[in-house]
């Protein structure tokens, strides 16, 4: 399972790619407006962090069909690992078709159902993201969500991958691995969350403190 970062954070995502645990990372008009960066400096600065090998998904704000083509296509013709993001709507779907047949990788978010998520992948996406805690947040269960359409895609053997977004809590990545999604985007602090035990630490401790009783010297 492919993890990405969901933020607009220059420190965060520059940290977890230092740690080398992350595969990319996902954006939105949200997450960038919050930054108080100009939006053109924000991405340079995003594709100056990540390496040559992550993924970069960034979102259009456009809603008709037109002007959802211009911003894809300028979107990804900024950088190779560009994934654009477009919103699970009519015009949306519609450009998915026309940009992917252009070789532009498309993530359809905003995806709150099984039945939704079957027209994305017969529209060609190459992501799609099902808004797991927002489904959660009215009382749905998203997770099931999910399962259904991890499911509908092994039956018909779509290529679109399932990218499990709306993460509320580390929790949500365990299960998002067991219902065999293909990609996790978490905010940082839970991908932080996601080593932390108190047996490793306990068990830390007790390593050095057994060395340091020891009186030996390291090797180097």
């Amino acid at each position: 399972m492919k993890i990405f970062i969901d933020s607009a954070n220059i420190d965060e995502i520059k940290k977890l790619e230092e740690l080398g645990v992350i595969d990319g990372i996902t954006t939105n008009p949200t997450l960038a407006s919050v930054t108080g960066k100009n939006f053109k400096e924000l991405i340079k600065e995003i594709f100056e962090t990540l390496s040559s090998d992550k993924i970069i998904n960034l979102e259009v704000i456009a809603t008709d069909y037109d002007n959802i083509l211009i911003q894809a296509r300028a979107l990804s013709a900024l950088d190779k690992r560009v994934v654009v993001k477009i919103p699970c709507i009519p015009e949306g779907l519609k450009a998915c078709k026309v940009l992917t047949a252009e070789g532009i990788r498309i993530n359809i978010t905003l995806v709150f159902s099984p039945l939704q998520a079957l027209l994305c992948a017969n529209a060609g996406a190459f992501f799609v993201s099902p808004f797991v805690g927002r489904l959660d947040d009215i009382s749905m269960d998203g997770v099931e969500v999910v399962k259904e359409i991890v499911e509908i895609y092994k039956k018909y053997n779509y290529k679109t991958q399932v990218l499990f977004a709306s993460v509320r809590s580390v929790e949500h990545i365990r299960v998002a691995a067991l219902a065999g999604v293909d990609v996790i985007t978490s905010p940082y602090e839970f991908i932080m969350d996601m080593y932390k035990h108190p047996l490793t630490d306990k068990g830390l401790e007790k390593f050095l403190s057994d060395w340091n009783n020891a009186g030996e010297e390291f090797i180097v």
